[in-house]
């Protein structure tokens, strides 16, 4: 995809998830989730240059002074990604992201060792993150799932389930919960509100 093309998508991604989203231009200037996917965008792409990896940090750090959001440039990111609101979201370097995915604000993607290697989560596609949710660990998050506000997970969460709680408990999503509200590729669960 050219950068004309992402930003348009992005655009028209943050019109279907947030009923207040009034205008392209407003939203380009207002939104720190947008800023902050931008940015990281820029990062990663300085991340997979060895000579530029110190860059990438300083640049994620400045978005995060800027923004309240912190992705690792190491971070892998799918398209139509969102954050809603985004003060105090955290990336972690190895977390992996797919396509369609919704963050609210206070969410961590975090790690829960200090060891090398994958140690942060891999969240599917189409998958919903409430506000102040915590996934901790190496843990993969199924596509067309749910996390519930606030709720602390440290375990997989099977396709197409909610997990609610501290620690998290996790149920299968009833039929009515799989309809998209507003559009396929763009889906919002009610059942993050539980």
């Amino acid at each position: 995809m050219t950068l004309l093309s992402t930003l348009r998508e992005d655009l028209r991604n943050a019109r279907l998830h947030d009923p207040a989203a009034r205008g392209d231009v407003e939203n380009a200037l207002v939104y720190s989730g947008l800023h902050a996917v931008w940015s990281y965008r820029l990062a990663h792409r300085m991340w997979a240059v060895p000579a530029l990896r110190g860059a990438a940090r300083i640049l994620s750090q400045l978005t995060r002074l800027l923004t309240g959001i912190e992705i690792h440039p190491g971070a892998t990111i799918g398209r139509r990604f969102f954050i809603d609101h985004g003060m105090g979201v955290v990336i972690g370097e190895t977390t992996e992201i797919g396509d369609d995915v919704m963050l609210y604000h206070g969410v961590t993607l975090g790690g829960r060792s200090l060891e090398h290697g994958k140690r942060h989560p891999t969240i599917g596609d189409r998958v919903t993150v409430g506000a102040g949710a915590k996934v901790l660990g190496p843990v993969r998050i199924g596509d067309d799932s749910a996390v519930g506000a606030n709720s602390v997970v440290t375990h997989d969460v099977p396709a197409e389930s909610i997990a609610t709680g501290i620690p998290a408990v996790i149920r299968p999503r009833s039929e009515k919960q799989r309809e998209p509200l507003v559009d396929p590729t763009c889906y919002i669960d009610p059942a993050m509100y539980i």
